[in-house]
């Protein structure tokens, strides 16, 4: 279903890795997600977040590590990998881990990062667990606090916030569940799997009005991406049938088209790559599920069509390469 081109090589993860070095521990420009209390909470990103301070923000930083973590699993022998080794050793202490968690018991901070952060904490908590390093261990209380965060959060969740940008409830669940089952934690993924039953089983015949000028997800197959991690195989494919039920006639039309990106040095705008990139991933995973024939073509083919669009410019202005890789991972690494 896809070229050689189209799955993760040695060269991407040296590309990927260079990017990420160059703007994880990069502290400024940096755009907080901090309420000040009073005077001496003005402080700078590296003084309140002793890790996680680059990137511009917190949680691209996050997703930074998760793919240099990535990364390195997979090419251990980049050139890349003893600087690599090294971010991690000096990064993931327990006086430095401690930090980060302090910051969350700040009553001000209870909505800090809520979903996306929590999510993307958890499925880099997730990658670390599989490497024979101290990282994971060290790393653990941080991943603890996220996970309390959503036991305690999504019981009050009455409903899903079915956006393409960071409050995306759908995009937070597929990626913490990944980290659910590296972690056997079963209550934790019970409540994902009875959240998102909730929120998005009786979802049918999917319009997918998008994209809007800063999405960098799609609303309509993150929910389907999200399903298919928490459901059984046979339940998930009654689902989408009756969800998108013309994916073998390319409709809705608007989800098989890549967004055109007008302005690469546009924060917002930049968006749009990392929609082409994460569509990319979800009609591969799609299309690894779905039944031989015209709509596994026309998923594989979307996929194809979204990556070509924007894996060229995950490098070239920081609005974009200070995070497009990450997305760019998902999509190279999809369905394997």
């Amino acid at each position: 279903m896809s070229s050689p081109s189209e799955r993760l090589n040695a060269e991407q993860a040296s590309l990927f890795a260079r990017l990420a070095l160059g703007h994880v521990a990069r502290e400024y420009p940096n755009k907080l997600d901090h309420v000040i209390d009073g005077p001496e909470d003005v402080k700078g990103p590296r003084e309140l977040h002793p890790i996680f301070f680059g990137s511009f923000d917190w949680h691209s930083c996050v997703h930074g590590y998760w793919t240099l973590a990535t990364v390195l699993r997979r090419f251990p022998d980049i050139p890349e990998a003893p600087a690599i080794r090294a971010l991690f050793d000096e990064a993931f202490t327990s006086d430095k881990v401690g930090a980060e968690t302090a910051y969350l018991a700040r009553p001000s901070a209870r909505g800090f990062e809520r979903p996306y952060g929590w999510g993307w904490l958890l499925k880099l908590q997730a990658e670390l667990l599989g490497h024979d390093a101290p990282w994971a261990a060290t790393h653990q209380p941080l991943a603890n606090a996220f996970a309390e965060r959503f036991l305690d959060f999504l019981p009050l969740a009455a409903y899903p916030i079915r956006t393409g940008v960071h409050s995306s409830t759908a995009f937070a669940l597929a990626l913490a569940s990944d980290y659910a089952r590296a972690a056997r934690d079963e209550p934790l993924l019970a409540l994902f799997t009875e959240t998102a039953r909730g929120w998005y089983l009786a979802d049918a015949d999917a319009q997918a009005w998008e994209p809007s000028g800063d999405d960098f997800l799609s609303p309509t197959l993150v929910t389907a991406e999200c399903l298919r991690r928490v459901l059984p195989a046979d339940e998930f494919g009654v689902w989408l049938a009756d969800y998108l039920p013309h994916i073998a006639h390319r409709r809705p039309a608007s989800l098989f088209i890549p967004a055109v990106v007008s302005d690469r040095t546009d924060g917002k705008i930049a968006h749009l790559d990392g929609l082409n990139l994460s569509r990319a991933w979800c009609w591969r995973e799609l299309a690894a599920v779905l039944s031989p024939g015209e709509a596994r073509h026309a998923a594989a083919e979307a996929a194809a069509r979204h990556l070509a669009a924007s894996l060229p410019h995950v490098a070239g202005d920081y609005m974009g390469e200070h995070w497009l890789a990450s997305f760019a991972l998902l999509a190279l690494t999809a369905a394997e």
